[in-house]
């Protein structure tokens, strides 16, 4: 544990942004997940899902969590799932 106070507030700071950072990250994933179980069982509302997964995708890029290479590779993978 630090003993200087800039330090104690590093980790507390640290601890707070990894949380939100996780918390973020998992909810991109479950909209992912739910998009490709849509288009598995071949449900009609994947238009919807594929918006919501795109954008969580570009929020996770916008917020440094995810590279932009990779948030367009994801949304390029995810658009290849939709028009099958």
């Amino acid at each position: 544990m630090p003993n200087i106070e800039s330090a104690i507030k590093r980790v507390r700071t640290n601890a707070n942004a990894n949380a939100q950072n996780s918390s973020q990250k998992n909810s991109m994933r479950t909209a992912i997940k739910k998009f490709e179980d849509a288009v598995a069982t071949g449900a009609d509302n994947a238009d919807e899902l594929y918006k919501e997964a795109a954008r969580a995708v570009d929020m996770a890029e916008s917020k440094g969590l995810i590279h932009k290479n990779k948030a367009s590779r994801d949304k390029s993978r995810l658009s290849k799932k939709l028009a099958k």
